[in-house]
């Protein structure tokens, strides 16, 4: 069967992102950590006492989705609300938090290294700043 679906940059980058979410999905199921987990740990891990709202902002992540989220890495042990204000809540990792976050980034820093090896050495430089295009 001739396939022209690959000749569309937007359906190729759809099915690397699925290929490569999947592969990283499975690396962090020993930790029990989603994708989205691991990303709000290494957020709160860089920024101590981050809203809620700005982690939403800063992922994209509706209010509404934000609310289960936080609820299941809190339950987990992961993360701990802090008081900032009268009413404002800053976000921290616990110590067990901390090293879920330690174990998740050396994962995805692994995954990230082998799957830049998969693309082609003169085009590594440009991958970057092609997918930020797209994006910011």
């Amino acid at each position: 069967m001739r396939d022209p679906l690959p000749d569309f940059p937007g359906y190729s980058l759809r099915r690397a992102a699925n290929a490569t979410a999947a592969e990283l999905s499975l690396r962090l199921a020993p930790l029990e950590l989603r994708q989205v987990d691991a990303s709000v740990l290494i957020l709160i891990g860089e920024n101590p006492d981050v809203t809620a709202s700005a982690l939403g902002r800063q992922l994209d992540i509706q209010r509404a989705n934000m609310v289960p989220l936080l609820k299941r890495l809190e339950d987990a042990g992961l993360i701990e609300r802090n008081p900032l204000d009268g009413k404002s809540q800053g976000l921290a990792l616990t110590a067990t938090g901390k090293d879920k976050c330690k174990q998740a980034q050396a994962i995805i820093e692994k995954f990230e290294a082998e799957m830049l090896e998969r693309v082609p050495e003169p085009h590594r430089q440009h991958l970057l700043p092609a997918l930020y295009a797209l994006w910011q």
